[in-house]
């Protein structure tokens, strides 16, 4: 097995937190989440859309989307309805407060995607995120490959593979 430094989904997570800290003051600041900024920013690029697909564009779990629209929903930031046509089906859009939200952040946002790209260099970062994306869209093309499956224990394989190490539990 390789290093833990060298595992990949650790170097994604940790230039992740490295982005991630020099956005969070100004997020802060708003008082918002790491997860309503992205919902905030999903939003503010669409009309409206189905929840579930918001789920799916923010990359949140269905039950913590429900829970964090409906915190955004008492500060007014969004605005929920279902269709009459399917009452199941919920159609989220950002408020006039959202909006203003989105206005006051993004100045600042900008600013520091700036720096980042300064301290990074405009010509790797290009390359940096056209690798991420051609890195997602090589794993989402296929699906990954099963590792075999381990011999359940009293079958014959795990029999014989105890029988070949005695004294190993």
């Amino acid at each position: 097995m390789r290093d833990f430094s060298r595992s990949l989904p650790m170097a994604l997570l940790r230039a992740r937190e490295a982005v991630m800290r020099q956005f969070r003051p100004i997020l802060r600041a708003h008082d918002l989440t790491e997860q309503q900024w992205r919902i905030l920013r999903a939003l503010s690029a669409v009309e409206q859309i189905e929840a579930s697909e918001l789920a799916r564009a923010t990359y949140l779990l269905g039950p913590s989307l429900s829970r964090i629209l409906r915190d955004l929903e008492a500060r007014d930031l969004i605005r929920r309805r279902s269709p009459e046509s399917d009452l199941r089906r919920a159609l989220v859009s950002i408020a006039p407060a959202g909006l203003a939200v989105i206005a006051a952040v993004a100045p600042r946002s900008e600013a520091i995607y700036a720096e980042i790209t300064d301290r990074y260099g405009p010509g790797k970062l290009e390359t940096l995120q056209g690798l991420l994306g051609e890195l997602e869209a090589v794993l989402l093309a296929s699906p990954p490959k099963r590792p075999p499956a381990r011999p359940k224990a009293g079958s014959g394989k795990a029999r014989q593979a105890a029988s070949r190490n005695p004294g190993r539990d």
